[in-house]
């Protein structure tokens, strides 16, 4: 057994440093010092060079860096021979008196005082390289980015140190305000672009780089536009919130179908979104106004998105505002004439015809004037006003910014959007050609959006009154009518502003390129003019597009049918909103008839507790409950007077009442009957 697991000295001596082979070895490194780093034989008689200094041009081995002595024990080593093409395995047996000799050498050997490693000069002798090196693998460097790395030229080039590498520890610091997103600091104002040549940097400090942070190479194929300078980011402005309720939760499975959650009992959470957007638009003010007043309105507010003047439309620029009624109160759109001078006051009178139209996709005209408060001899038309609107412009012909300075062209309008405004047009000039006149305005920069796929006319009457003296027939101007009517679905098909459509024939086959051959012959008929003496009538054209109007009808029906279902629900919020106030009137009322303890006695007192118990809930900690649902519910249960008891307890937990709804909805009848019987005017709600 020891024989098997010891070596005998004689065996140890065998596989010690190797033979001698002649006067040449005098100048070869011995192996030992190769592989561990020193030759324990080297008082011994061991025949190899021992100054790693020297160099050594016969040598077949890989240079291995010094690594630490092995433990006491039984271990294995290998030396590979490059020449060779194998691998020498050898069993070594280790004393701890070695060890201790090896710890010692390893010290000195080791030292991080003691100088780099500096191979001797290149010797005269021709290097000479084996016949197994042309099957050699090609050389890959590790970084995929770095280029190879090229050898030492010349003796004084100093070789790798692995002493000299600092152990990695991670340590980025996530809270660190000197890195961005991706790891790019912004030390001196400078910015992290990752397509920068590595050699124009070097003076530059890299910052810590956090690879958790994002992909860096997420994007790398698209070019630098994707990586804006990391310093000029700014963080976008939150806009106003206007979750006035709860938001609502999700919709549960396991309810019966009497059932109702939160959100049963309010609008959907976008409508009521875009709808407080909307009043909130109609009563924004323009603070330290430069703008005057005129005799009935006042808050005058600029609704033009651009500062330039453009009078291609009516020959005069014109400015829209919105702006508030002094007498009524509400709120109206104002269009401006700048620098028009009224010749004719008949001219103005026309303005009352214009009145009698009553139609849902033309913009109502309310009154004319004008005024020298601008400075100038400017005409203005009262309109209604809509908040938040867009014209036909902002909405379709505009290309949208996108990545700061880019701008992406508008996608195709959907055919059935196209159908629906040219029903809602069509019903318009209907309307207009019916009293014997015409709309004169079809330009998509004076076409509302309103809401989603409605459109109105808003410049009709305009041009009426600057017009009046041109004296030109109703026919003629109906039929030019159709000709801008036209122009406004080759604009709209083909995404192209009308001062930019000059050449008809390729807009039509730009337009039949994308969409149906009846929207084509619709648009044909609509731009080509009659032989005289016939003429186009808009019953002709509606009987045409009979089809397409039903679909238009159909959609405003569900939208009508949707409508009317969320006023339904807004019906059920008025109930319980009456049943609040009626408990707001009764509770806490300091005096009536003289009694000043008339709303703590009787009746009176279980509704003050019953408030207490829908409002004002506490936890065990006395930190108050704010659940909605449980409001709702008890309000509910207390509208239809339910069978269902509750406790009420005062607030000093004395008193206990055992009371149903049904008997509270009696108690609040009754007290509530008794304030509207005092009241003079003896009404209720």
């Amino acid at each position: 057994m020891a024989t098997s697991r010891y070596q005998t000295a004689d065996l140890r001596r065998q596989v010690g440093s190797p033979r001698p082979k002649g006067r040449e070895n005098k100048d070869t490194l011995c192996r030992n010092v190769l592989i561990y780093g020193h030759c324990r034989y080297e008082d011994q008689g061991c025949a190899f060079s021992h100054d790693q200094n020297k160099n050594n041009s016969n040598s077949d081995f890989y240079t291995l860096q010094p690594r630490k002595p092995h433990p006491v024990g039984l271990w294995w080593t290998g030396d590979f021979n490059a020449a060779a093409g194998r691998t020498q395995l050898t069993l070594r047996f280790r004393t701890s008196k070695m060890a201790n000799d090896d710890e010692s050498r390893s010290k000195k050997a080791l030292n991080v005082e003691s100088p780099s490693f500096t191979p001797a000069s290149v010797g005269s002798k021709k290097a000479t390289f084996s016949s197994q090196a042309a099957s050699a693998p090609a050389f890959t460097p590790r970084g995929l980015g770095s280029a190879t790395p090229v050898g030492p030229q010349d003796g004084d080039s100093s070789v790798f140190n692995p002493a000299t590498v600092r152990e990695f520890t991670p340590n980025f610091d996530v809270n660190s305000t000197t890195t961005s997103a991706n790891g790019s600091g912004q030390d001196g104002g400078m910015s992290y672009d990752p397509f920068t040549v590595p050699t124009m940097n070097q003076g530059i400090t890299t910052p810590q780089y956090n690879p958790y942070a994002e992909d860096p190479g997420a994007l790398g194929g698209h070019g630098p536009g994707y990586f804006p300078a990391q310093n000029a980011f700014a963080a976008p402005v939150q806009p106003l919130q206007h979750h006035l309720y709860f938001p609502a939760g999700p919709r549960r499975d396991d309810l019966m179908p009497y059932h109702r959650v939160p959100h049963d009992f309010f609008l959907a959470e976008k409508d009521r979104i875009e709808i407080v957007n909307k009043l909130e638009a109609t009563g924004q003010v323009l603070p330290n106004s430069q703008l005057p007043q005129l005799d009935n309105y006042h808050n005058l507010v600029p609704l033009d998105t651009t500062h330039r003047k453009n009078a291609n439309i009516f020959g005069y620029p014109s400015w829209v505002y919105k702006a508030t009624q002094t007498k009524s109160g509400h709120t109206y759109c104002l269009r401006r004439l700048e620098g028009y001078r009224l010749t004719n006051e008949n001219a103005i009178r026309l303005v009352k015809e214009w009145r009698r139209i009553n139609n849902g996709s033309v913009v109502s005209i309310i009154d004319a004037f004008t005024t020298r408060a601008f400075g100038d001899s400017s005409l203005i038309f009262v309109q209604n006003y809509f908040p938040l609107s867009k014209t036909l412009v902002e909405a379709h012909l505009t290309p949208s910014s996108t990545h700061g300075t880019r701008f992406q062209a508008k996608t195709p309008i959907a055919e059935n959007v196209l159908w629906g405004y040219i029903s809602q047009i069509a019903n318009a000039l209907q309307a207009i050609h019916s009293v014997n006149l015409a709309a004169r305005c079809i330009d998509p920069s004076k076409i509302i959006l309103t809401d989603k796929g409605r459109i109105r006319l808003s410049a009709c009457s305009i041009l009426d009154v600057v017009q009046y003296d041109a004296h030109r027939s109703i026919q003629e101007l109906q039929q030019e009518d159709f000709i801008q009517f036209g122009r406004l679905l080759l604009c709209l098909t083909t995404n192209t502003l009308p001062i930019h459509l000059t050449n008809f024939n390729m807009s039509l086959e730009q337009l039949s390129r994308v969409y149906s051959v009846e929207l084509r012959d619709t648009v044909l008929w609509l731009l080509t003019p009659q032989q005289p003496p016939a003429q186009k009538g808009i019953e002709e054209f509606v009987r045409g597009i009979a089809g397409r109007i039903t679909s238009t009808f159909d959609q405003n029906l569900q939208a009508y049918d949707k409508a009317r279902a969320d006023v339904m629900r807004e019906v059920e919020n008025g109930r319980v909103a009456r049943l609040m106030m009626k408990l707001a009137t009764v509770n806490e009322r300091y005096d009536f008839n003289g009694d000043q303890n008339w709303s703590e006695n009787g009746e009176r007192y279980m509704l003050k507790l019953f408030r207490d118990y829908v409002f004002h809930q506490v936890d065990s900690n006395g930190n108050p409950v704010l659940d909605m649902g449980h409001m709702l519910r008890c309000m509910s249960k207390l509208d239809i007077g339910t069978e269902e008891r509750i406790c009420l307890t005062s607030r000093d937990e004395q008193t206990s009442f055992l009371v149903s709804y049904k008997e509270l909805k009696k108690m609040l009848a009754n007290s509530y009957g008794e304030l509207v019987k005092a009241s003079k005017s003896g009404r209720s709600f």
